[in-house]
């Protein structure tokens, strides 16, 4: 098992997203703390809005369902797999992990 740094938790915003750059992909970090997980990461790309602002985007849930709203149109996301909830769409889901203050990609 290969772990790539992205950034530190530090860099991170607590119940919100930020962009980072991984293999030359934009991909959303939501880094919420008080949950199992703790930290998400998927695609930044709209599929509908046609733009990169995932991390943008507004953090709930629809059950037990951790989601994103896209800031565009409002299209719900689950954070765990990605699939849009509203339509026949999914963003792509990134393995991440915290490990110590380091967030890394895990592979």
């Amino acid at each position: 098992m290969t772990n790539n740094v992205i950034c530190q938790t530090r860099d991170l915003v607590e119940n919100s997203g930020v962009c980072a750059l991984i293999n030359n992909e934009q991909v959303a970090l939501f880094y919420l703390p008080n949950t199992e997980q703790k930290i998400f990461a998927v695609g930044n790309w709209d599929p509908f809005g046609k733009a990169n602002v995932m991390s943008r985007g507004l953090i709930g849930s629809i059950g037990d369902e951790l989601v994103v709203f896209s800031p565009l149109y409002k299209q719900r996301f689950s954070l765990a797999t990605g699939q849009c909830l509203d339509e026949d769409a999914a963003l792509p889901t990134y393995n991440v992990a915290i490990e110590n203050d380091d967030v890394v990609l895990v592979s």
